[in-house]
């Protein structure tokens, strides 16, 4: 089933709660990172996540295909959660909230070159013009970052670099799942893929494990992002993947830096400057042409 043969109401929702799950996750995955760290953050939000929704799968007896598919999933949640988590989490560590979420926006041009190269999909005039432009508005974002571009430890290049990683990972990981788990139950995709990511990021967090116990504060927010917005969003993701395809269901991206920039200014006294706004409006454009949303006009 293709999103042309769904009615609005078969997905709109699922879309919007999700949107605004993860865009409250920045918020949440700051809170843990600076005393956390990156590996051990990503760790702890997907492991709980995991434990979460074990028994629901137990107890919907779908183990069994969990075991048929479990390389799959497994392999997916490397790219869709390990390697993502972790590239976020060091970068809310470097800049804020805001602009990590609009550099978020970028997964669907990522998905739609990748499922060109890959699925073959159509790649015309427009959406081609749609890469270049959404390109375009992460440069100009990047090149007026906070204290300017540096890619020394700590500086805010590797920052965005780590968030293009991430978004980069969403595309392959888009691409995988249509492939290799479109015809298999979201629950099973989703907690397969998490438990695949607890697994490969377990030795790294072990590794830089914080000296110092984190607060309880540290903790809440992880178990927040482990709840709400990794185990309750993945399987809405997976589930508007299968429904809608790839390309549809990543552009959830193009909302989410709105509910982070609301919360940062909320929550964070974070400032949205207009060259941010600007940039993420040329990268939602961009975003929007080269996944096929929309066409030129």
């Amino acid at each position: 089933m293709t999103d042309r043969h769904l009615h609005w109401r078969e997905w709109v929702p699922d879309f919007v709660l999700l949107a605004v799950l993860w865009g409250s996750s920045f918020l949440f995955m700051r809170e843990g990172a600076h005393e956390f760290g990156p590996f051990p953050t990503a760790w702890v939000r997907i492991t709980l996540a995991a434990l979460i929704l074990t028994p629901v799968l137990v107890w919907r007896r779908e183990v069994p295909l969990l075991v048929t598919h479990w390389r799959e999933a497994m392999s997916a949640g490397v790219l869709n959660a390990g390697i993502p988590f972790a590239c976020y989490a060091y970068a809310l560590m470097h800049i804020n909230t805001g602009l990590t979420s609009i550099l978020n926006a970028t997964t669907p041009l990522f998905g739609a070159l990748i499922a060109w190269f890959w699925l073959g999909d159509k790649l015309n005039t427009t959406r081609a013009l749609g890469l270049a432009l959404g390109f375009t508005g992460v440069v100009l974002l990047a090149s007026d970052v906070p204290g300017g571009i540096s890619f020394k430890a700590g500086g805010s290049g590797l920052a965005v670099a780590a968030c293009l990683v991430a978004t980069f990972c969403y595309g392959i990981s888009g691409s995988f799942t249509k492939r290799y788990l479109q015809h298999v139950p979201s629950l099973v995709t989703t907690t397969g893929s998490l438990w695949g990511a607890s697994l490969g990021l377990g030795i790294p967090a072990l590794l830089t494990w914080p000296s110092e116990a984190p607060s309880m504060h540290a903790w809440t927010a992880l178990g927040i992002a482990g709840l709400l917005c990794t185990a309750l969003a993945y399987v809405l993701f997976f589930r508007l993947m299968t429904r809608t395809g790839p390309a549809r269901a990543m552009t959830v991206t193009y909302l989410i830096p709105v509910f982070a920039n609301l919360l940062g200014v909320i929550f964070l006294d974070e400032v949205v400057t207009h060259w941010m706004m600007g940039c993420a409006v040329i990268i939602v454009a961009g975003t929007a042409l080269a996944s096929g949303l929309v066409g030129r006009k």
